[in-house]
This record gives structure tokens, sequence and C-alpha cells, in this order.
């Protein structure tokens, strides 16, 4: 009996280390994603930075948690026997990465049209909208395109390795938190240190008008391609 428990650890381990492996690239892009940063700044840039940041988070944190729990139970309801159900999920991640890449290179050459200008103007009123709707901001923002391909490509990689209930939860919640920190330690250390951050996201908000586009599109070009990879070694 112990050795069969030390084999089961093994491939629990195993199997855990596989999905973080493509979980961590996946949350980094999500966490490098411009509109929730931007918007994290505006608002903490706001008069009402402590109750609207907090709320902000609060709505990206749920959020985010949710697209990629519907995904993995998404994932493990799709149909057929085992090796059915895992070369399905391996077109899936290859569907899913090509999406990626597209739209990487889409964002791409319209940011090379537009030039550097600035972000959307709704970002302008984001701090004064009230707690309410900053919350349902930071919960539409896992709407968007990128943010569902990513979702959707995070639940396939918690789905492929098959493991239990609790362990499929743990992923979900270190991607979640991965995913979310460039939102969740700004709003942190604002509220804690406000005078120190003040300077910092000035200087972060030029920062991100002029180079945060091209950053977040190339991620999404190399994490299409690391996805797509995935799915053809399955």
């Amino acid at each position: 009996m112990p050795v069969r428990e030390a084999s089961s650890r093994v491939e629990i381990g195993d199997a855990m280390g596989q999905a973080l492996l493509t979980l961590i690239p996946l949350a980094l892009a999500a966490a490098l994603s411009s509109v929730p940063i931007t918007a994290t700044i505006f608002i903490l840039l706001s008069e009402s930075r402590g109750r609207s940041g907090l709320s902000f988070l609060a709505g990206t944190v749920i959020g985010t948690f949710a697209t990629v729990a519907l995904a993995a139970v998404a994932g493990h309801a799709l149909p057929g026997r085992p090796r059915e159900h895992e070369a399905l999920v391996g077109k899936l991640e290859v569907v899913i990465g090509s999406a990626l890449v597209l739209l990487g290179v889409v964002t791409l050459a319209r940011r090379s049209r537009a030039g550097s200008g600035r972000g959307p103007r709704w970002l302008d009123s984001l701090g004064t909208v009230g707690i309410l709707p900053v919350f349902g901001i930071g919960l539409a923002l896992n709407l968007r395109p990128k943010a569902i391909l990513l979702a959707a490509a995070a639940g396939l990689a918690i789905v492929g390795v098959d493991l239990g209930f609790y362990d499929n939860l743990g992923l979900v919640v270190i991607y979640t938190a991965m995913a979310t920190c460039t939102v969740s330690v700004p709003i942190v250390a604002t509220i804690l240190f406000p005078r120190r951050m003040e300077p910092r996201l000035l200087s972060a908000k030029g920062w991100i008008a002029a180079h945060s586009s091209t950053v977040g599109a190339t991620m999404m070009i190399l994490i299409g391609a690391f996805v797509i990879g995935v799915g053809v070694t399955g």
C-alpha cells in the first residue's frame, strides 16, 4: 500500500506540474493585458481610489475566476472517450492558439496605423462612476476576446491533466491570482502607501499609453504559438 500511495502522489505531482507549465504563461499574458492595467491606474489616480479600487479589484478577481472555472467545466463536459476527449482538447487548443496569434497580429496592425495616441475615452471618467459600475466594469473586462481566449486555453489546460476537483480548484485559484496581480498589487500598494505610489502611477500611465498595446500584442502572438504547440504535441 505505501508503494501505491507514493506512486500515485508522483503521478499527481507530475500532472500538476504539467498543468502549471501551461497555465503560468497564459496567466502572465492575462496579467500584462493593457486594458485592466490602464483602468487600474486611472482609478488609483482618482479621488475615490480607495473604494473604487477595491470594487474594481473584486470585479476583476471574481470575473477571472468565473471565466476560467466555467471554461474548465465546459472542457470536462466535452463528449467522447478518454482518447477522443484528449484529441478534441488538443484540436481546441490549436484553434484557440491560432485565434490568439491572429488577434495579436491584428492588434499590432491597428497600433501601427493609429500611432501612439491615448487610450479609450471612457477611462477618463472611470474614477467617478461609482462603486457598483466599477465593479461591473471589472467583471465585463473578462468578456473581452483576449480574456475569453486565455480563459478558454487555461480551462483546457486544467482539463487536459485530468486531476481531482480540489486540484482543479487550486489551479483555477493560482491562475486567477497570477492573472490579476497587475491589478491587485498596485491597488493594495496605493491604499497602503498613497504618497509613494502616486508618482509611480503617473510615470506608468505615460509608459503604458506609449508601449503597452505593442507589448500585449507581441505577448499574445507568442502565447498563441505556445498554445498551438501544446495542442499539437498533446
